[in-house]
């Protein structure tokens, strides 16, 4: 506060100077060495807090309520008489709240497996105009398998459900257009289907986005599943996960419009159950739609 009323008095003599006979030069050398600026941090590096499936370094404002609501349809191979997928959806409807300036957490329900999801978003460090490079965010997310269990008389316990996702994002904004992350996952099952199976799946994904308008821009991401076992069948079944999409902001909504290979829209899911591919047919067309609401000022 004292630094801010210095600069205020300073002003109002420099806008008088004239009768002093002080320079600019004198008046801007001044106010460097009472109260040099701060680094300003860089903004809205991502437009969303998903490019289209993966994580953002963006997260929702503290106070603020975001509504997601994102849809995925069959694969457009299905031709006319299954409309191209669109007589298929697959539905995930998530609320994401800003707890604080850093920290903001989420929870989902997906049609697909009737998965609960639920994640916590931390911003460890911010990029800044001059200075530090990039963004650095840590995610932890879980998900927990609602459906019935196909044997009810065997030993089921709450356990085996759940998996977990961790996540670092590493973002960049290069110019006002173009920004890229990458981000390091490591996915946990606690139960898997055998005993090759891989419990553990680290995956190195990457995304970005293209402006191409004030509004309008161009997305795309990735994920690159890692097999330490050649043998597991959780790795050899599926693909890797890629997404390609539009942004368009109109307001205080964001609609988001892609193809990709995944039906699943939670972590451990489209990084690691992907189960069509580009190459065969295997897309599906689908939307991401945000509306934020503002609870606390």
């Amino acid at each position: 506060m004292y630094k801010t009323a210095t600069r205020i008095f300073i002003f109002f003599l420099g806008s008088i100077s004239f009768n002093f006979g002080w320079s600019q030069e004198d008046l801007d050398a001044l106010l460097n060495e009472l109260a040099p600026l701060a680094p300003q941090e860089v903004i809205a590096t991502f437009k969303s807090g998903k490019i289209i499936n993966l994580h953002t370094n963006e997260h929702v404002a503290v106070g603020n309520l975001e509504l997601r609501i994102s849809h995925r349809f069959g694969r457009l191979d299905g031709g006319a008489y299954e409309l191209w997928g669109l007589d298929e959806s697959t539905i995930r409807i998530g609320l994401d709240y800003g707890l604080s300036d850093r920290l903001a957490v989420g929870v989902g329900r997906n049609s697909y497996k009737k998965i609960f999801d639920g994640f916590v978003k931390f911003s460890i460090a911010s990029q800044k105009k001059e200075g530090f490079p990039i963004s650095i965010t840590g995610i932890s997310s879980i998900a927990i398998n609602s459906s019935r269990f196909v044997d009810p008389n065997r030993d089921n316990y709450f356990r085996s459900r759940l998996s977990y996702v961790h996540q670092v994002v590493f973002a960049r904004k290069f110019t006002s257009r173009l920004s890229l992350e990458l981000v390091p996952s490591w996915v946990h099952f606690n139960l898997v289907s055998s005993l090759s199976d891989q419990s553990d799946i680290p995956v190195l994904a990457a995304g970005g986005r293209m402006k191409v308008s004030k509004r309008v821009s161009i997305n795309a991401e990735y994920g690159y599943r890692i097999q330490l076992n050649d043998d597991a069948a959780n790795i050899n079944d599926f693909y890797d996960s890629f997404s390609v999409g539009v942004d368009i902001e109109t307001g205080g909504h964001v609609f988001q419009l892609q193809f990709t290979n995944s039906l699943p829209m939670f972590e451990m899911g489209f990084l690691t159950q992907t189960n069509d591919q580009w190459s065969e047919g295997g897309i599906h067309f689908g939307f991401n739609i945000t509306r934020e609401f503002v609870l606390k000022h």
